[in-house]
């Protein structure tokens, strides 16, 4: 099993450098549209089994942009609160930068070790509250019926949650940085409890589509020897 997992395209507040958790949202920029139109022609090719995004609407809507680039996924959007972005509590909606300045250890804490981030100075979700939730859920899914597996989420949470399922520890869940708008990072497992990454973080979107259509290719080659 492949699982595809895209972080959302660049928000107003993203532009802004705001934190934007799960209790704050705003509209995708033009220029997140755009990148999300070109990750889903990318993926144009890719047949997604199962699909599933955060409830929050810059998640939402660009689960409905990628889709409708599709050409071989007609599957429904399932939304799951599950994929929904980190609680931040008092955090929602401030400027980074504001928040730097009176609380430099936590927010570099949150950026470089989430294992010395005290959520309760901004009443948030603890580490381990806000990645179970994506690691349980992605261990539900079922290797044996869903092949690839489509699902739209959230910087900070999938930075860490996609860490976790790779085996890190929680001081270690962002030493690769996070997750840049309209990314793709892609997982394989065959007993959904252990995984390999594929690819981290990736924005190049050529790159995407030739490694995708070469792959849609390869498994349709056996298919069209056994109908001659």
């Amino acid at each position: 099993m492949k699982l595809y997992f895209v972080r959302h395209g660049k928000t107003t507040w993203n532009a802004e450098g705001r934190f934007q958790g799960a209790n704050g949202d705003s509209p995708l920029t033009i220029e997140g549209k755009e990148e999300l139109q070109r990750l889903g022609l990318a993926l144009s090719t890719t047949a997604f089994d199962a699909v599933y995004t955060s409830p929050l609407k810059r998640a939402q809507d660009s689960a409905a942009i990628l889709m409708a680039n599709n050409q071989t996924s007609q599957k429904t959007i399932e939304v799951t609160k599950a994929l929904e972005e980190w609680h931040l509590g008092r955090l929602e909606g401030q400027k980074i930068t504001t928040i730097q300045g009176i609380y430099p250890k936590q927010i570099n804490a949150f950026y470089h070790n989430l294992g010395q981030f005290d959520h309760n100075v901004f009443a948030a979700e603890s580490v381990y509250q806000a990645t179970n939730r994506i690691c349980d859920f992605v261990k539900s899914l079922n290797p044996n019926t869903v092949e690839q597996v489509l699902l739209v989420s959230h910087g900070a949470i999938l930075t860490a949650s996609i860490r976790r399922l790779l085996g890190y520890e929680i001081p270690e869940l962002r030493q690769k940085g996070g997750l840049n708008n309209a990314s793709l990072t892609l997982l394989e497992t065959t007993d959904n409890q252990n995984y390999r990454l594929l690819d981290w973080n990736d924005t190049d979107y050529e790159a995407i589509a030739e490694r995708e259509t070469h792959h849609t290719e390869h498994f349709a080659q056996p298919s069209l020897v056994a109908n001659r």
